[in-house]
């Protein structure tokens, strides 16, 4: 039986002279589109995310895939026009003086509008996606209100719409409808170190997600990491510890967290999908690239991170591994003497319904901080980001004068942070994270290598 998910766990003469202006110079129009028009997509993609309600704490496999298709019809749409990197989808050239910036929206906006409205049928209320459709067609209007009329503007327009199409037959049968999904039947463990309902949670999320179709992998198993720590090993004990004394909520469990690590915790608690977009948004803004650019760093970076989730998956359910709440009230049970049981253990955030090993959060992490560094030449790159699952309105992203940054020096300083905070959350053991940073490496290397390669 499938489990609806709830939302949390979830854009005459004059005239005349006009036109003949506009078609005696295609070849400017066909190599130059306003380098936010692809980031204006990108965090219109994630505005629709978060309308829909899945975002920023939700089902994140079904956002990752959202991003993903939506940029690989945007950098198929632009190679389209000028070739510059290899097609993923859509291999075709444009008809001459096609508009760039009419063909990202329509690419963005012809993915967007019909993936949103599958989400209805398992995952989030049909509210939820009409006002997510109704922001993106909003955009969409804004967007080609903005361009001058004429020949240009409609050639964009055909090849956005022809790009969306291909990306949209290729991921016809990928099968996400049905994996996404909840399920309550899904059998629970009963000996020491396998996974069980969490509390709040009285079903397993996406058991077979790792049978999605791959966007850059072989197959989910591709990078499988080995299995998790016996609940003997005393590296299992270390880390049990380790999650016990810092990843309660403070309030029936005390934690031995820092001020500071609690905001890591709460912080990192956001989408990463939403999260990664918006530092490689925030980067690629700051370091001027071209919409070409932004169209292949974004199709590069959402691929990994669905192919992310997708290999986290094969590893969860494989594995089977308990959470730290389960392992915790059950220690009396686990045969290590080691560990010492608290019944009444409470996390700081409610355990998602997933097993442990290896951690996706952290997969995506590594995932994402490694397509940074190949696509920029180097991991030291300065930013900052803001979150909008911080506790306090106030703290979050929004208002420039007094939203909560966080500040790193390198895109694997804020990988390693971003796995760190589901160990303090209370979600994770230290190994699950450990494993996830490296298998998300992985991942983003064969994106990398073998997709979306520089042609010029």
């Amino acid at each position: 039986m499938t489990t609806r998910l709830h939302p949390h766990h979830l854009a005459c003469g004059l005239a005349a002279g006009v036109a003949a202006l506009a078609l005696a110079a295609p070849a400017a129009s066909a190599r130059h589109a306003r380098s936010n028009a692809v980031s204006a997509w990108n965090e219109n993609a994630g505005k629709a995310a978060v309308a829909a309600c899945i975002s920023p704490v939700g089902p994140s496999p079904a956002e990752a895939r959202l991003y993903a298709m939506t940029h690989v019809a945007i950098h198929d749409a632009l190679n389209a026009i000028d070739r510059r990197s290899r097609p993923y989808a859509y291999d075709a050239r444009a008809g001459r003086g096609a508009s760039p910036d009419a063909a990202v929206a329509a690419a963005a906006r012809d993915v967007l509008v019909p993936v949103l409205g599958e989400l209805s049928k398992n995952l989030v209320p049909q509210k939820c996606v009409d006002d997510a459709v109704a922001g993106v067609e909003a955009d969409y209007v804004a967007a080609l209100s903005a361009l001058p009329g004429g020949r240009a503007k409609t050639r964009g327009v055909a090849v956005g719409r022809a790009a969306a199409a291909a990306i949209l037959s290729l991921r016809s049968t990928d099968g996400a409808q049905a994996l996404l999904v909840g399920d309550d039947q899904y059998p629970q463990g009963t000996l020491p170190g396998v996974y069980r309902f969490t509390p709040g949670t009285p079903f397993a999320f996406a058991p077979k997600l790792g049978k999605l179709t791959p966007f850059v992998l072989r197959d989910s198993s591709q990078f499988l990491p080995g299995p998790p720590h016996a609940v003997t090993d005393r590296r299992y004990t270390a880390d049990f510890n380790q999650v016990k004394r810092l990843g309660g909520d403070d309030l029936t469990t005390p934690s031995a967290r820092t001020p500071d690590q609690t905001e890591i915790a709460e912080f990192w608690v956001e989408s990463a999908p939403l999260q990664w977009n918006r530092i490689a948004r925030k980067v690629a803004r700051d370091t001027r690239l071209d919409a070409w650019k932004q169209a292949r760093l974004f199709g590069l970076l959402n691929m990994a991170m669905t192919d992310g989730y997708i290999g986290s998956f094969q590893a969860k359910y494989q594995y089977n591994y308990w959470r730290p709440v389960t392992a915790i009230r059950a220690a009396a049970t686990d045969g290590n003497p080691d560990t010492v049981a608290d019944p009444d253990w409470t996390p700081l955030e409610e355990t998602p319904a997933i097993p442990d090993y290896d951690s996706g959060h952290a997969v995506e992490g590594g995932a994402a901080a490694k397509i940074l560094e190949r696509f920029f030449g180097t991991d030291d790159v300065r930013f900052s980001t803001c979150s909008t699952t911080l506790p306090a309105a106030e703290s979050r992203c929004g208002d420039a004068a007094t939203q909560v940054l966080r500040r790193y020096r390198s895109f694997s300083q804020a990988a390693r942070e971003n796995g760190l905070s589901r160990i303090l959350v209370g979600f994770h053991f230290r190994e699950a994270v450990k494993v996830g940073i490296v298998h998300g490496r992985n991942i983003a290397d064969r994106a990398v290598n073998r997709f979306m390669g520089v042609v010029r």
